[in-house]
């Protein structure tokens, strides 16, 4: 399990995230009716009881109120037991101060990690005592159409940063409603870009205030209080 040869084709933004049934912590789900009408962040840990995994639990647990105001659920994975997680949520919540709430799901046999490629494909050490190969940090952000919009994908050794994942569903979410993108380091409150698609004058009309420094490149103000972080 978990050869290269095991694994379906990666998956693509814009593609419909793959649907599964699932033993979680919170019980039984199936993920695209736990997908309901909302975003969600799914995102996987290579093991219980490891300290990276740790920290970013804990971290997630404390931002979890941001994300639910922006209409977005959580949901983690661990190539381990429901049961386990179940006492190492106890942990998380002592060390980070935080009360783990969303789910976790148990994927001990790497059903769900293979079925979303979240396996590491070169190092042989991210494995556990059997040779299966332990999950990396992937992240998935997904929409209520059930549509593939982020994927984000980090080293065993490396914990993620929440606030950038939470800034990625900002400009998604802010993206949509305004038909604007963000440039680099966009956070709300900073100015927008205007989508390409959107052509004069109807871009002069929505966005009166817009610079056009180049005929490509058309920026606008958007106060942070029309962005999804004025929840």
């Amino acid at each position: 399990m978990g050869s290269a040869e095991d694994r379906p084709a990666p998956l693509r933004l814009g593609t419909v995230a793959p649907d599964f049934e699932a033993e979680t912590t919170a019980g039984p789900i199936k993920f695209h009716d736990f997908i309901g009408d909302k975003w969600v962040v799914l995102f996987s840990h290579p093991e219980d009881y490891t300290p990276v995994c740790t920290t970013e639990l804990g971290a997630f647990a404390k931002l979890e109120p941001e994300f639910t105001k922006r209409n977005v659920k959580l949901i983690g994975l661990s190539a381990n037991t429901v049961e386990s997680h179940g006492g190492w949520v106890k942990d998380i919540d002592e060390i980070s101060g935080s009360q783990l709430r969303f789910p976790i799901i148990g994927d001990k046999e790497r059903k769900i990690a293979l079925a979303y490629d979240m396996l590491d494909h070169q190092d042989a050490t991210n494995v556990d005592s059997k040779g299966i190969a332990f999950t990396i940090r992937s992240v998935f952000i997904i929409d209520p159409k059930k549509t593939i919009r982020t994927i984000l994908s980090y080293p065993a050794s490396t914990g993620r940063n929440t606030a950038e994942v939470l800034r990625i569903v900002d400009s998604l979410q802010t993206g949509d409603k305004h038909r604007v993108t963000t440039p680099i380091n966009w956070l709300p409150g900073d100015d927008v870009i205007v989508h390409p698609t959107v052509k004069s004058p109807e871009a002069e009309k929505l966005f009166p205030k817009m610079q056009v420094v180049k005929p490509y490149l058309r920026f606008t103000p958007l106060p942070k209080e029309d962005t999804s972080a004025a929840v």
